[in-house]
């Protein structure tokens, strides 16, 4: 077998001691997102998954898509428009960063089509499931959907002119819409909108007369409407239409410190995300430049902005198929384990009291966080519940259960974070009804996003009054915890439970406390405990002792902890960095990151959980974080990292999540020091290791050793 080719360093020598700001040192944070969503779209290009796995993969890469244009990329035209010139870490002006993106999302586009059309597209056919054309589909069915639009499309369709009589009309966010032109009977042409509806089913199932056979057959709500345009503009003709697609800014600032009724602040920036500016342009790529050019102009964007695309458009609506049941066409439904069993009523109080338990979702079911509250709710010796909420989701099961606390004489204390991103409307009215049931509710710190997740629950005993705390690296949402990978961890420690009834304080009151006993609290003292620990493990390698670093986290950005961690690395210590998203550190950098191996892992699951071991010269600490390592969690959110002291499930993380995800030779790539990633390489003789699957395989027997406690209270 010939030796592999080395790989060129892209980088000049940088001689030791040289300062590690110099650009060449970062991956530009944009470039390297785009580079995550890549890799996802690696995944639906996967043949080893099954196909509608992979029609959600391609789907999760549009929306993706979608939330970075209307953030990231919306920040960064601000910018522009503000004549705003600082570098980025990598050393690019916001201009030359808006031309990198274009670049690499228009090469992206390209390849998600070709995955579409050129792979999932026919391999959908040969398993009965049609997405057509209306070309495609025969009389008979033509016959069916000019029924069905007639019936249910035709009264919601809104056809808007536009001409010296008609302002150009409003478009909303992530609408698809067709440009028609019409040439009326004296044969002047005009220009007209009509909004494909999305109360609709996006893909309309092509009625079947033959309930007996079940057939998987659709046609593009857009195409469907496109052939009856006729019927929208009666005594002219419809010359040409052609679907597009806008993006606007929905990242509108909140001024907090100016709002007396925080709610009312967000509702109006809620309000006014629906007329953000218009960031991005998708075309259909016959669109003829006389189109474009109207939309270019009142739209008001660049013709950089716009991208041509081949339909269909907006792919995140592809996620509808997986409700077709073909279990064959999907993965093996995994059933997590449960800490409790759903027919008997276990005492979880009693379990915590034999000792600290930890969770891994989905692995293990969030059920047991569920029951852990309900528990609470119904125990009369206990006396307060107190809880961060940031994604609640729209069917929380832990809201109900926080009201019926309240109602059964609890003292209930709840912070709702309402600036978490997209789920503010959620947010807001889970908050309202919390407050109508006479619950506590705060809204976090002025200035701060409260990411944090703790739970405290105050309970008399017959030794005087105890605390009982989870803590997680997760949401307290269900549907999220069947798909990220995460961890619980329930603890009855007194330091914790002091430290994290301090944090409570900080939220609701006046606390001004700066040290804690065993949390690192953002924006108090977490960036100051990281590098202390980076400190301390650098200063064993200078005196010749053991040291290792390894974190596992979704995103390194924050310039300081990178510059840190260049300096561990040029002190020797060996360092492995397991970040499933944005990696602006460049490894294998002669002289400055030689011992810094940055993986990502992508797979079934999205991998969530933060995880940050110190060797320590053989003491290793271990610790979990709902916090990544970037400025935005560091200084400006409430955040929390908590250590696994209980050392049998400090190992439990070590081996299960820490050195599966270093083996894995399925799901990992390998970053490079041209901020590129490939797979890893496995030889033929190589066992396959693929991490996600060996912890769904051996996380059921973990909890074998937790034995049932009967409850001792009816």
């Amino acid at each position: 077998m010939p030796a592999k080719k080395k790989k060129k360093n892209i980088l000049p020598y940088i001689p030791k001691g040289s300062s590690t700001l110099d650009p060449a040192l970062f991956i530009n944070r944009e470039l390297s997102w785009l580079e995550f969503n890549h890799r996802v779209l690696e995944e639906a290009c996967d043949h080893r998954h099954p196909l509608l796995e992979r029609v959600k993969f391609l789907s999760i890469v549009s929306s993706n898509l979608d939330e970075f244009f209307m953030i990231r990329v919306a920040g960064i035209k601000e910018q522009i428009l503000a004549d705003f010139v600082e570098y980025s870490p990598d050393g690019l002006v916001p201009l030359q960063q808006i031309r990198s993106i274009h670049d690499r999302v228009s090469l992206m586009l390209k390849q998600m089509s070709d995955c579409f059309w050129k792979d999932l597209h026919p391999r959908l056919h040969t398993e009965g499931i049609d997405l057509l054309r209306m070309g495609q589909v025969s009389e008979h069915e033509r016959t069916a959907l000019a029924r069905y639009f007639e019936k249910e499309i035709f009264p919601v369709l809104t056809p808007l002119a536009f001409d010296p009589e008609h302002p150009f009309p409003y478009i909303s966010n992530l609408s698809i819409n067709l440009a028609v032109v019409v040439v009326s009977q004296n044969g002047n042409e005009k220009f007209a909108r009509v909004k494909v509806p999305d109360v609709l089913p996006r893909l309309v199932l092509i009625p079947n007369d033959h309930p007996e056979f079940t057939t998987y057959r659709y046609v593009w709500l857009e195409d469907l409407i496109a052939s009856h345009l006729h019927f929208l503009f009666p005594g002219m003709t419809v010359k040409e239409s052609y679907v597009f697609r806008i993006t606007r800014n929905a990242d509108t600032e909140i001024q907090e410190d100016e709002a007396e009724d925080l709610i009312s602040s967000i509702e109006e920036s809620i309000r006014l995300r629906r007329f953000g500016s218009v960031v991005r342009v998708a075309v259909q790529e016959t669109m003829p430049a006389r189109i474009k050019n109207i939309l270019i102009e009142n739209l008001e964007v660049t013709k950089e902005d716009v991208y041509p695309i081949q339909q269909p458009f907006g792919l995140s609506h592809l996620m509808s198929l997986l409700k077709i049941p073909r279990p064959d066409l999907k993965d093996t439904p995994f059933t997590p384990a449960s800490l409790h069993t759903e027919n008997e009523h276990e005492d979880f109080f009693a379990i915590i009291q034999r000792g600290d338990v930890l969770l891994h979702h989905p692995y293990d079911s969030f059920s047991s966080v569920v029951h852990f509250i309900q528990q609470a709710v119904n125990d009369p010796t206990v006396l307060a519940i107190k809880q961060t909420l940031y994604r609640i989701g729209k069917e929380s099961p832990l809201v109900p259960l926080l009201i019926e606390a309240a109602e059964n004489g609890k003292q209930v204390a709840v912070l709702v974070e309402l600036k978490a991103r997209f789920d503010e409307e959620n947010n807001i009215e889970w908050a309202k009804q919390l407050e109508r049931a006479g619950v506590h509710v705060v809204y976090g710190v002025v200035g701060l996003k409260t990411h944090g997740k703790m739970l405290l629950i105050v309970r008399k005993e017959e030794h005087g009054i105890q605390r009982y705390v989870h803590l997680g690296t997760g949401n307290y949402n269900p549907v999220n915890a069947r798909i990220y990978t995460d961890y619980s961890y329930f603890t009855q420690r007194e330091d914790i439970a002091r430290d994290v009834s301090e944090v409570f304080n900080f939220l609701t009151g006046y606390s001004k406390k700066e040290n804690f006993e065993r949390l690192g609290v953002a924006p108090i003292n977490l960036r100051e405990t990281m590098t202390t620990l980076i400190d301390r493990e650098i200063g064993h390698a200078k005196q010749g002792k053991a040291s290792r670093l390894i974190f596992k986290m979704n995103s390194l950005t924050d310039v300081k902890i990178i510059e840190k961690l260049y300096e561990a690395s040029q002190a020797g210590i060996t360092i492995d960095l397991i970040i499933r998203g944005i990696c602006c550190l460049r490894p294998g950098v002669k002289g400055v990151s030689d011992t810094i191996r940055v993986i990502s892992i992508v797979g079934r699951y999205l991998e969530h959980s933060r995880v940050f071991y110190f060797h320590n010269n053989g003491e290793y600490e271990l610790y979990l974080s709902s916090a990544d390592l970037m400025a935005r969690n560091l200084d400006r959110r409430v955040e929390l990292l908590f250590p696994i002291l209980d050392t049998t499930l400090a190992d439990q993380v070590i081996s299960e999540t820490l050195e599966n995800a270093l083996f894995d030779n399925v799901g990992a790539r390998i970053l490079h020091s041209d901020g590129l990633y490939s797979r890893v390489v496995r030889n033929n003789d190589d066992p396959i290791i693929e991490s996600q699957y060996v912890i769904a395989q051996t996380r059921t027997r973990r909890l074998s050793h937790i034995k049932a406690v009967p409850r001792l209270l009816p």
